[in-house]
């Protein structure tokens, strides 16, 4: 993995560089994750981390830090932080510390947060994203470290006082580290998707945003284009990709005014605004040393067994740049179908079930654009959805068949949607089977070429009118007949053969 020199080299495609008043500038970003921990219990105490419930009510007496209780680290915890850190492609350290990282704020009833400095529990790693059909850059991890959440204030009660909710506090994060490779707010929002979509995949978080299950710390600089690393500042608690965005936009131009006027950048912490679409001063940026860190004495360093990652390994899922290389080659799609499909893990097992033993190319148009489609449409998940992977599997057979032509299927899906039913029992309950007999479709031909002598001298000098006459002939046998058999018929008797 890269070094932070080596984060330097690279320069950012001049389509993304910022113009400014004294010339271009380029944009360097590095994020901290905050991802917290899929886990039933927080991380050393037995309380509850579900989401929600009544304030202060998922709080043990030691999230609440009573005298004399003492933390014991949640194994399943360290579990999923390994399993995230594989899923990396990291360094899985079989020795790591915990530490107090000092500091005071009223959620936070220690007076310390107990965290990872020198020693984290996961090392380098890779995150590969993709920006467009043709280009992709690697992210390095720098590393992953297991710490607990602290509690929140509550400033919206009383008019006068603030109270406090622990029901966050002790809850299991994992802060994932990048290297400071990206280049601007595009890679930043793919970085957090693709590393969303990993943890989703692992299930070692939900990554719900909205419910700060997942949130980032944003670092911005700004330098001239391949120059020295310029000062940075960190937004703190972003918790949306598309604040993430705005708020590194904002933070880059906002520098680049500042040293274009002849100012210095003050290295500190700064908020995003999403209501007025700007960043604010919040604190001078903490270094290291200000947390004051130590070795936790009521933690013993954690030993992890090499039998232990080995099984975690072993448990992994298909993950998702595996899983897109493998729809490619196996169903035959292009990169771009096999990425929207395999975006979510039960959007890849609808398409696998649709495609099983069918045409993926065919499998892979219906679920994006039809049922997809559909489910954004009505504001559905496949989970509420009232079409099955069976029943669209259903009418991609009868399109492969030549049972139905996609008008007909169109027809089909709809009446599945609304009423349910097999496919093939309805369509032969209603008629709705193609027409192939040639017979019917050339008299059904001839008679639209007889009735239209102004179209066929139109379509003799351009090619294109054809569209016009299979319309009519579609039209005409109520979009039974085989399109591309009406297509081959008209081209024959109109004597047009480009």
């Amino acid at each position: 993995m890269g070094s932070l020199a080596e984060s330097a080299l690279r320069v950012a495609d001049k389509k993304d560089w910022i113009k400014g008043a004294t010339g271009d500038w380029e944009i360097i970003i590095g994020l901290e994750v905050h991802a917290q921990i899929s886990s039933k219990a927080k991380l050393f105490s037995g309380a509850s981390a579900e989401y929600g419930g009544d304030q202060n009510d998922h709080v043990s007496f030691v999230d609440a830090a009573m005298p004399g209780m003492l933390p014991v680290i949640n194994e399943f915890c360290v579990e999923q932080a390994v399993r995230t850190g594989l899923g990396l492609k990291a360094q899985i350290n079989e020795v790591s510390v915990f530490d107090r990282k000092n500091y005071f704020y009223p959620y936070l009833p220690q007076g310390y947060q107990i965290s990872q400095f020198k020693q984290p529990i996961v090392g380098e790693g890779v995150v590969s994203i993709d920006l467009d059909a043709e280009t992709s850059i690697d992210v390095g991890i720098e590393r992953l470290h297991l710490e607990q959440d602290a509690g929140k204030s509550l400033h919206d009660q009383h008019p006068n006082m603030s109270y406090v909710d622990l029901n966050r506090s002790g809850c299991a994060l994992m802060e994932i580290v990048s290297r400071a490779d990206m280049r601007s707010a595009d890679e930043a929002k793919a970085y957090v998707t693709k590393l969303r979509q990993i943890m989703r995949y692992l299930g070692t978080c939900d990554g719900n945003m909205e419910q700060g299950s997942m949130r980032a710390d944003v670092n911005v600089s700004v330098r001239k284009p391949g120059g020295e690393f310029g000062t940075r500042c960190e937004i703190k608690n972003v918790n949306s990709i598309r604040f993430i965005g705005q708020a590194i936009d904002y933070e880059a131009r906002r520098q680049i005014g500042v040293l274009e006027d002849g100012g210095t950048i003050d290295q500190e912490t700064r908020l995003y605004d999403a209501k007025k679409g700007e960043t604010r001063s919040m604190r001078s940026k903490e270094e290291a040393h200000d947390y004051r860190y130590f070795p936790d004495p009521d933690l013993l360093p954690l030993k992890l067994d090499p039998a232990m990652i080995s099984s975690v390994k072993a448990s992994l899922p298909e993950l998702p740049d595996d899983k897109k290389a493998r729809f490619m080659s196996s169903y035959n799609l292009s990169a771009y179908d096999a990425a929207v499909l395999m975006q979510e893990q039960p959007s890849a097992d609808f398409f696998e079930t649709v495609a099983k033993g069918r045409d993926g190319k065919i499998a892979a148009n219906w679920v994006i654009n039809e049922f997809f489609g559909r489910l954004n449409k009505e504001g559905k998940s496949i989970d509420t959805s009232p079409v099955s992977a069976a029943q669209i599997g259903g009418i991609v057979d009868l399109i492969s068949a030549g049972t139905i032509s996609g008008k007909i299927a169109k027809d089909l899906f709809e009446i599945v949607w609304t009423e349910g039913g097999n496919p093939a029992e309805i369509v032969q309950a209603r008629g709705m089977i193609q027409v192939t007999d040639m017979g019917a479709i050339e008299k059904a031909v001839d008679e639209i070429i007889a009735a239209n002598p102004d179209k066929v001298e139109a379509v003799k000098v351009k090619a294109s009118m054809l569209g016009w006459f299979v319309g009519q002939v579609m039209k005409t046998t109520g979009g039974k007949a085989n399109p591309q058999s009406v297509n081959d018929l008209l081209r024959k008797k109109l004597n047009i053969n480009q």
